[in-house]
């Protein structure tokens, strides 16, 4: 295993006329006294795509969760540094979590849809926020299946469980989900990791067009995806981001040493 050093980084700062849709700032993350993120300052642009790569253990799903607050979940966790979304530090316990979540939701690696069906599993949140109509949320529902390229598949099969939908078509299920709050951000953890190469194809398509309407943070092992549908990419490395820059530029020509060696696949 090649000897890296973490004190070797480059950071892109963002255009002039960029919108920043979140931040974080000297973001460190603790599993006990365990600190298995150490203080990632990262900006990600408005309606643009970032990929967070590096190798297995590198700490780039443990940093995406701590963006909507995930890791308030696991027991010991804590977390430091500021998460900056709409002026505000979303890492203060003076937040509505669940209020927070409406606005930057969650795919997960593996699909989760609830064991209802398919209408249900988008509306369920809806309801509980306040949504009643139900000429509202059929709008809702086609939309949201639409955008997740699902509804010619489900639409006369919308009250049947979710369960029976195949993995690919499950994983575009918790898309339109998550995005029928009509959240800023969402937040992709490995979502293609478990499907084949065309509900891959089938997710990026979606990825793609939802980036004019929401701005995507992916997790991915996978580098061709990566260089696909990001417009910017994050180099994750022992807790650290050592690298962050336009995306075609970390594939092309990246500053750090650990960077190119990683992307052209003689990493270790």
């Amino acid at each position: 295993m090649a000897n890296y050093s973490l004190d070797d980084r480059f950071i892109r700062e963002l255009p002039g006329d960029a919108e920043v849709a979140v931040s974080t700032d000297d973001l460190r993350v603790f599993y006990g006294e365990h600190e298995a993120i150490h203080g990632v300052s990262l900006p990600f642009e408005r309606y643009k795509i970032t990929a967070l790569i590096g190798p297995s253990g590198s700490g780039k799903s443990t940093y995406l969760r701590s963006i909507n607050r995930m890791n308030d979940n696991i027991y010991g966790s804590r977390v430091t540094g500021n998460i900056m979304y709409r002026g505000l530090d979303i890492n203060s316990n003076a937040v509505d979590v669940y209020e927070m979540r409406k606005h930057i939701g969650m795919v997960f690696q593996r699909p989760n849809p609830f064991a209802k069906s398919i209408y249900d599993n988008i509306t369920f949140a809806l309801k509980r926020f306040g949504t009643k109509s139900k000429a509202e949320l059929d709008e809702i529902v086609e939309t949201t299946l639409k955008q997740a390229a699902l509804w010619d598949q489900v639409k006369d099969q919308l009250h049947k469980s979710a369960l029976a939908l195949s993995g690919g078509q499950q994983q575009r299920l918790c898309i339109a989900r998550a995005i029928a709050m009509k959240p800023d951000i969402l937040l992709m953890d490995e979502p293609a990791s478990a499907l084949d190469p065309i509900s891959t194809a089938t997710l990026e398509d979606t990825m793609m067009a939802l980036k004019d309407q929401l701005t995507i943070i992916i997790v991915t092992h996978n580098m061709q995806q990566a260089a696909r549908v990001s417009d910017y990419t994050a180099f994750f490395y022992n807790g650290q981001c050592l690298e962050f820059d336009e995306t075609r530029k970390i594939f092309t020509r990246p500053k750090i040493q650990a960077t190119d060696d990683y992307v052209s696949g003689n990493f270790g």
